[in-house]
């Protein structure tokens, strides 16, 4: 009898232990959900207003009647649960919501972060201080290097930089690449980027040309399998060596997409391996490429994956979102924490992720890249003019919206008219500009541009 007495006290105290266990976690998790941010209104719809935080992460926010807000408004918010809309967007809903008013002499707060480029913030944001309105538009661009008057067209729009391909240094010797360059400069205010695709193997816009280099770059492949990371390393070095000795600055290099398939349309761009080895060559190359002044970039997040050329065509990527973390984000990851400088997104569309916009106009693939994989250096679209996305409307003010700090573009004077239409619209405010201008321009102090 004492035996089942004892039995049943026992099982009474576990009852009532766990049931206040359970309570005080209940609180505990109500209080972990309740958040507090301070941010920048970058967007309002019918539904949902945007924000976007310091870590330049972007949060939908329920939007109220009563709520007397505009684009570019300094918000300080306190929220807590969320849910899924029909677009699949986690959207919050706000407890309070304050405007305030943020001390602008120096960085404003919601630009301060730890990023990349934070020992130059107080400098960059003292030259975009003084910079017009067109200037800080202009330096969002990469612009497609043009067939005539480049260097006249640079000194009227001083835009952020040039896209150099093969046919623009047909036949030239190396004397004359370097004249060109030199001239760009010259009539830049701002110096500016100039870019290639040196990948190697397949995209080869300088090696391609005898005059300036003695054999065209080889495929990551080849290289891995003729001698693996250490050829990989001397390749990356040569190449800098080259792109540098030219007046060439930044390199849309390496593709650190995951591909082991011959059939991929990707696979023969890539390093044809596994995550973890396509990983290694991510970090292999960014670490060598730091002996050198020439910038390069990881490229096409989220992961290109089995799909078609957005050259032609948008492409579905339909893989689930576990797959694109665990197979596709380490080889980016490892180039961030190797100190890569800028990654390029891509066009696909990638469903389990944003089945509405692709990578390079989505929200949520940005902040996958700000948040979860804690990248505070400069994201840029892959090329605007490329079928994927060259239809879609306002194309280069989503791209913005989205968290992209670098549009590349060839038709410039498209997308400097749909970003000022944006601005006189209301739809955007300039502070979206001035933020990502800050981050180019402190780009390229810490490149010692200027």
């Amino acid at each position: 009898m004492k035996k089942r007495m004892l039995c049943i006290f026992i099982f009474g105290l576990c009852l009532i232990l766990g049931f206040m266990g359970w309570k005080n976690y209940y609180k505990t998790s109500e209080k972990e959900v309740e958040k507090k941010m301070i941010g920048t209104v970058m967007y309002i719809d019918h539904d949902y207003f945007v924000v976007k935080d310091q870590k330049n992460k972007q949060f939908y926010f329920k939007l109220k009647d009563n709520y007397d807000i505009k684009v570019g408004d300094q918000l300080k918010i306190q929220y807590n649960i969320h849910f899924q809309n029909k677009d699949q967007k986690k959207v919050y809903a706000v407890s309070t919501c304050k405007k305030i008013k943020l001390e602008e002499t120096t960085v404003p707060m919601t630009w301060r972060d730890d990023g990349i480029f934070q020992k130059y913030y107080e400098q960059a944001f003292q030259t975009i201080k003084k910079m017009s309105l067109d200037e800080k538009i202009n330096q969002l661009l990469l612009v497609r290097y043009p067939d005539t008057d480049a260097v006249s067209t640079l000194k009227k729009y001083q835009f952020g930089g040039y896209v150099f391909f093969a046919k623009d240094f047909k036949n030239q010797t190396e004397e004359q690449v370097k004249e060109m360059m030199l001239k760009l400069q010259s009539v830049s205010k701002i110096p500016i980027l100039t870019v290639v695709d040196e990948e190697g193997g397949t995209v080869v816009r300088i090696s391609s040309n005898p005059n300036l280099a003695s054999h065209p770059f080889q495929s990551p492949q080849t290289l891995y399998h003729n001698g693996g990371f250490s050829m990989i390393e001397k390749d990356t070095l040569e190449k800098s060596q080259l792109l540098m000795n030219l007046g060439i600055n930044l390199n849309l290099a390496p593709v650190v997409d995951v591909s082991t398939d011959p059939n991929d349309y990707i696979y023969d761009r890539t390093l044809g391996e596994n995550t973890s080895l396509t990983s290694k060559y991510a970090e292999t190359v960014i670490k060598a490429s730091k002996k050198f002044p020439v910038s390069y970039t990881l490229k096409h997040f989220p992961g290109y994956g089995h799909n078609v050329d957005t050259h032609t065509k948008i492409a579905i990527d339909k893989r689930s979102y576990h797959e694109i973390v665990k197979d596709s984000l380490p080889p980016f990851g490892a180039g961030i924490q190797a100190g890569a400088e800028a990654v390029l997104t891509s066009h696909n569309m990638i469903v389990n992720i944003d089945h509405s916009n692709p990578a390079s106009i989505s929200i949520p693939v940005h902040n996958l890249l700000r948040d979860q994989l804690h990248f505070t250096g400069i994201i840029m679209t892959d090329d605007l003019a490329m079928e994927a996305v060259s239809n879609i409307p306002n194309v280069t003010v989503k791209a913005l919206l989205a968290g992209n700090d670098l549009i590349i573009t060839t038709d410039y004077e498209a997308s400097i008219y749909s970003i000022k239409e944006a601005l006189e619209q209301k739809l955007i405010d300039e502070s979206l500009i001035n933020r990502a201008a800050f981050r180019v321009i402190a780009w390229k102090y810490y490149k010692g541009l200027l």
